[in-house]
């Protein structure tokens, strides 16, 4: 069974919707035996963005303190072109929704100027304490909305 792609509207308008990227330094532990990067790779790069995205608008405490912490509720990855060792890879994050206490996130995966993976998940905000999902807070919501600007539901 085929998903529908959230790759909207075509790849490139939809890379033009980041404003948010890092290096990514593939290492060799992380390549298969034909030199390809694994496709268990791919959900590290995602981790690691992620949170780069949450240091950069100095979001990390908010999201990731002792009273509160975000956790993956799901996460997915189109495999769209094979990417190798030595490619130049540039990850790209954003934001592309909020909800109550979740936060829908994309990623994309550039390598010598094209588009190689796409992934997209869902983060939602916890209590520690109780262990329930719980508001994400104005402030974070705010300056998820100033940095993402346009193309942002939910807001």
């Amino acid at each position: 069974m085929r998903k529908e792609s959230f790759i909207k509207p075509d790849p490139a308008g939809w890379l033009q919707k980041f404003r948010f990227s890092i290096p990514i330094k593939v290492r060799y532990c992380e390549t298969d035996m034909l030199g390809h990067v694994n496709n268990v790779s791919y959900f590290m790069y995602f981790e690691q963005g992620r949170i780069e995205y949450f240091e950069n608008l100095g979001l990390f405490d908010s999201m990731f303190g002792t009273e509160k912490v975000a956790v993956v509720a799901d996460l997915e990855c189109q495999y769209l072109e094979q990417m190798y060792r030595s490619d130049k890879v540039q990850l790209h994050v954003r934001v592309a929704s909020m909800g109550r206490s979740s936060l829908d996130v994309e990623y994309a995966v550039v390598a010598n100027d094209r588009l190689k993976a796409a992934g997209r998940g869902a983060i939602v905000l916890i209590d520690t304490g109780s262990g329930k999902s719980t508001p994400i807070p104005d402030v974070v919501r705010g300056a998820i909305a100033a940095f993402e600007q346009e193309g942002l539901s939910g807001v």
